[in-house]
């Protein structure tokens, strides 16, 4: 590359790229033309909210008409430091530009960031080259269709294609969240062959502890796996199922609130005269913030009366998730993999800290991810800066602005800024957290993606609205060459691509609970599942989709173009979202890509010669 003056993109002008571990020497690089006459450089490095600190730079020589500056500092304490280099002349200072470049200001801009974090910031290894899949446990697939039903408030669903209900309110008494499909353990453990076949090597499951509502985010008992879905044994089977397929689970972990119905809180009475809301004297009345200044009498998340907030720096609940034979230990011991933290930017540091001390005793491959909607490295919460992500709490994270990203990419947004947003993350995050980040375009939270893509936005609409909604059968060609595309990207780029389940099938839904339909197994369709597949195959081939380092090419018009480097082979990856054919030069050769497709050219590093050749349409 070639800049005038820095981009921290470039290892020519910054090494090493992106954060570094604590103790490490980053070397920064200044070009400056001598068309600005004398100048005297000065890195500007400001540790987060302490005051800059002034480093001059060493004149390193001369090539036509450009001088040189070079400085190499090595912060020892872990944080957010911010940075922009100041020329010492006329008041002229070199502030971040789009995509890492430096431009020239006299009146301020934005500071480059650099993030430092633990020196022995680890993350599991197994996760990397393999695909994660997401499972709402009650809309999978149905294994035990006899089986029992506990509770005679919960409506069982058995019109498997029906849509799931959103009337006739969401007020204590209605219907939503209380419809139940059937799905089980038994059903994922018929359904693993499948899952393996399309390169899965991690099931994300939402809540499976015992609640009294589809989606299990109100937990009733923390210890028990909910009735409707199985036993604690059944579920042990089915992670030594799963292990003997290659295959790891990761279960939500909700614990910034319990629901009101529960053992622990037990409003509603269900668990007997106990609880921390019938008993003043419940070994969990400590669990829970109890003023008559909230409108329920209680502190509840985001103002929702049945999902009482608890206080997590309690002693007891902090020793109940955390201690021996507490949900952690319990769980883990079953055969779970780890955990996903609901809402992790709403538990405290501290909290988390000790949630991973507790997931890492049963090994240092067991994995802690954390749902944070932005970028996890500048989230603040209580008045300060969050530290979840540099090394001491979670390994990784949900990534949605790599979903934003892909969405809005393929939706016709400006190229340059969408691949700004993607190096802003590659450049932010810790590369442990980087490699294992879980990269996706759907949820239980979002719009199914395809929706997202191609239909029309609800825009605010009602759920009356929004039920029922399909994409023309005319336009559905289009729309699924549109998801491929947002998925190439989603496999190709740093971290581990995330399949909701059913989105390999083109399911479609606005958000809760249309997202949450049950799975079609009847579904023919084949135009997702056989490229997802073959991606799939081609990240495991390929190192440098294991932790690989990545640089832009090119990201202009209709076209995306990254490299990805590994250990033994570096990937070209170009996407073109546009109409015509596109040719562009990869590994000193042109490379076709055709309209609404994408190429994968991938090198033997020791041995460069002709490349190897991917692609997919």
């Amino acid at each position: 590359m070639a800049h005038t003056f820095y981009n921290s993109l470039d290892t020519a002008c910054k090494t090493p790229f992106g954060a570094v571990p604590a103790g490490t020497g980053v070397t920064f690089r200044l070009t400056v033309p001598e068309s600005l006459g004398y100048v005297d450089p000065h890195l500007v490095l400001t540790k987060d909210r302490e005051q800059p600190v002034h480093y001059r730079m060493q004149f390193t020589g001369q090539t036509p008409q450009k001088n040189h500056f070079t400085l190499t500092v090595a912060p020892t304490t872990p944080g957010l430091y911010f940075y922009y280099f100041d020329l010492y002349t006329d008041f002229r200072k070199i502030y971040r530009g789009q995509n890492g470049e430096g431009v020239l200001s006299w009146t301020g801009g934005e500071e480059w960031q650099l993030t430092v974090h633990e020196a022995d910031f680890s993350t599991p290894a197994w996760i990397r080259s393999g695909v994660m899949y997401q499972i709402f446990p009650d809309r999978f697939f149905e294994g035990r269709p006899d089986k029992p039903w506990p509770w005679p408030d919960r409506i069982y669903r058995p019109d498997k294609d029906g849509e799931p209900y959103f009337w006739p309110n969401e007020q204590e008494d209605g219907y939503i969240n209380m419809d139940y499909f059937g799905g089980d353990f038994a059903g994922i453990r018929q359904k693993l062959p499948y899952l393996a076949g399309l390169g899965v090597r991690c099931l994300y499951l939402n809540p499976i502890f015992e609640a009294h509502a589809n989606h299990r985010y109100n937990t009733a008992d923390y210890l028990k796996a909910d009735p409707t879905l199985g036993t604690n044994e059944e579920f042990a089977a089915l992670c030594a199922a799963a292990k003997a397929c290659g295959i790891r689970i990761v279960l939500d972990g909700v614990f910034s609130h319990t629901g009101s119905d529960s053992v622990y809180f037990n409003r509603e009475g269900r668990y007997g005269p106990g609880g921390a809301y019938r008993d003043i004297h419940s070994p969990y009345r400590g669990w829970y913030d109890f003023d008559s200044g909230y409108p329920c009498g209680y502190r509840s998340w985001w103002g929702f009366p049945t999902l009482p907030e608890v206080q997590e720096d309690s002693p007891s609940y902090v020793e109940f998730i955390c201690g021996k034979g507490g949900v952690i230990d319990t769980w883990l011991s079953l055969g779970a993999s780890g955990f996903r933290l609901d809402v992790a930017d709403e538990l405290p540091d501290g909290f988390i800290e000790k949630i991973r001390q507790a997931v890492k005793a049963h090994g240092e491959d067991k994995l802690l991810i954390g749902e944070v909607w932005e970028d996890a490295t500048t989230k603040e919460g209580w008045g300060r800066r969050r530290t979840y992500l540099r090394g001491k709490g979670l390994d990784t994270v949900m990534n949605y602005p790599f979903r934003s990203a892909a969405i809005d990419w393929v939706r016709g947004a400006d190229t340059a800024a969408v691949a700004d947003g993607i190096l802003r993350i590659c450049e932010n995050y810790p590369k442990p957290a980087l490699d294992c980040a879980m990269n996706f375009l759907s949820t239980h939270d979002t719009e199914r993606a395809i929706t997202a893509i191609a239909d029309e936005p609800a825009a605010g609409r009602d759920r009356y609205w929004q039920s029922g909604r399909r994409i023309p059968p005319d336009r559905i060609d289009a729309a699924l060459r549109r998801l491929l595309l947002a998925y190439a990207l989603i496999y190709t780029l740093p971290g581990v691509p995330c399949v909701y389940y059913g989105d390999e099938i083109g399911m479609q839904g606005y958000r809760d609970p249309f997202n949450r339909a049950y799975f079609d197994w009847n579904s023919t369709e084949q135009r997702l599942r056989a490229p997802l597949r073959t991606l799939a195959e081609v990240r495991k081939s390929c190192d440098a989709f294991d932790g690989g380092g990545i640089e832009l090419v090119e990201a202009a018009g209709d076209l995306l173009h990254f490299r990805r480097t590994g250990r033994t082979q570096t990937a070209e990856v170009v996407l073109n979202r546009g109409e015509h054919l596109a040719v562009v030069r990869a590994f000193g050769k042109n490379a076709e890509v055709n309209p609404g497709g994408f190429t994968v050219l991938i090198e033997d590093n020791a041995a460069p010669a002709r490349p190897g050749y991917f692609k997919i349409y």
